[in-house]
């Protein structure tokens, strides 16, 4: 058996790495300096260390025409939004049309990103179809295998994670189960059909954004009230079947954008999404208000703010869809200048999306008028008293999203806001 895993990204790279282990397996990028990066020992999402990447027997290329006479096309490139938040399909229906002039007949082709169910079927066969000149379900098959990486965290890496699986028919669903059985000990779930898969892998970001964006609402209105949201969650987490989630900023590729497609395709077939789109509503609006309860706090600032990390989430290099560049814009627009420092983020790849100057360190950084931990990386964890006696002026304003130093004992004089 031949593997072509399509698309080297968060997804891909892992799981072809993964796969290499137990079949021959080709991964694909059209990002040339992507696989010269790779053929060099580096990632740099940071998913596979040097040594995990040299000891993958995968082999990579640019080269689309290396993918051809595999037996199974894996495809996991992103689906994001584009400026209006509407889907963007162009990478899934780019990789289809490559994948299609190079499939052969006997083939499976599975789709692994996130989209409304009836997008492998009704949309991605037609492009197979079109570029082979075969025919789907008699030449050749398709499957759906939806993702469920979390980046950075190790503790639900594919080793342990079920994976759902849906195939054009039970013989082909019960192949895609055995190929990817073979990476965490046959945990599969073979779902009733491709457009069950399709619909349970966008409802799971979909309900966790709704569940934060609950927590957000609430976090809003206990301010108003004078009440630290985590120290009611304390109290409620104490009831058993109390949902746990906190409240904070949302981005990233998965929960920030997935509830989109959702929400397109319910709006398409007549239905009018409320709960998921006021759940994005609320989740998007959230560094507005933190930037609004800073700015209250700042009306004579005597200095600028720093803000910690500028990734979509912790322990991650990912700045796609953070809501921490547009905080940064906001801060200014209101005559607060900023200063931004992140130890995973790409400088480079920060400057270029976003027009921001990383600070490559923080020693003999400030002193600023206010530090915004906006992304709990490990070093931002353990910030300790002097470290911001060191960083804030004199009656500065420590702003802590993420509940990091909620024990630690700030100097005299310092001020302290937390949601």
């Amino acid at each position: 058996m031949r593997v072509a895993v399509i698309g080297l990204g968060y997804v891909g790279l892992p799981l072809a790495a993964a796969l290499s282990e137990h079949v021959e397996t080709l991964g694909y990028d059209i990002s040339e300096a992507r696989i010269d990066e790779l053929e060099g020992g580096h990632d740099r999402t940071g998913e596979l260390s040097p040594e995990r990447l040299a000891a993958a027997r995968l082999r990579v290329t640019a080269n689309a025409d290396d993918i051809a006479g595999s037996d199974i096309f894996i495809v996991a490139v992103p689906t994001p939004l584009d400026e209006e938040k509407r889907p963007d399909l162009g990478a899934v229906l780019a990789a289809a049309q490559t994948v299609g002039a190079r499939l052969a007949g006997g083939a499976i082709v599975v789709f692994e990103s996130t989209v409304w169910p009836g997008v492998t079927e009704d949309i991605c066969v037609p492009v197979l179809e079109r570029a082979s000149g075969l025919a789907a379900g008699v030449d050749f098959h398709v499957g759906y295998a939806p993702e469920r990486m979390n980046p950075g965290d190790p503790e639900h890496g594919l080793d342990r994670l079920t994976k759902v699986i849906a195939g054009q028919t039970a013989e082909i669903a019960e192949r895609l189960a055995a190929l990817y059985g073979k990476l965490n000990g046959g945990k599969v779930f073979i779902a009733r059909d491709i457009r069950t898969a399709e619909a349970a892998k966008v409802i799971e970001n979909a309900q966790r954004d709704v569940n934060i964006a609950f927590i957000n609402e609430v976090a809003q209105i206990f301010c108003s009230m004078g009440l630290s949201t985590h120290d009611v969650l304390d109290a409620a987490r104490t009831k058993w079947n109390f949902l746990d989630f906190a409240p904070g900023l949302v981005g990233g590729h998965c929960i920030g954008v997935d509830p989109y497609y959702l929400a397109h395709r319910a709006v398409e077939i007549g239905h009018d999404p409320q709960i998921i789109l006021a759940g994005r509503r609320t989740n998007d609006a959230m560094g507005d208000f933190i930037v609004e309860q800073i700015a209250r706090r700042l009306e004579a600032p005597n200095g600028p703010v720093l803000v910690l990390g500028i990734t979509f989430k912790e322990n991650v290099s990912d700045v796609r869809n953070s809501q921490v560049p547009g905080m940064v814009a906001a801060l200014k627009a209101r005559g607060i200048e900023t200063e931004v420092h992140d130890p995973h983020a790409d400088a480079r790849e920060v400057e270029r999306r976003h027009g921001i100057r990383l600070l490559p360190g923080l020693e003999g950084a400030g002193p600023y008028a206010c530090v915004l931990g906006a992304v709990a990386h490990v070093p931002y964890r353990a910030l300790t008293a002097a470290t911001f006696a060191s960083l804030l002026a004199p009656g500065g304003l420590a702003v802590d999203i993420k509940n990091m130093w909620r024990d630690v004992a700030l100097p005299d004089g310092t001020r302290r806001w937390t949601l």
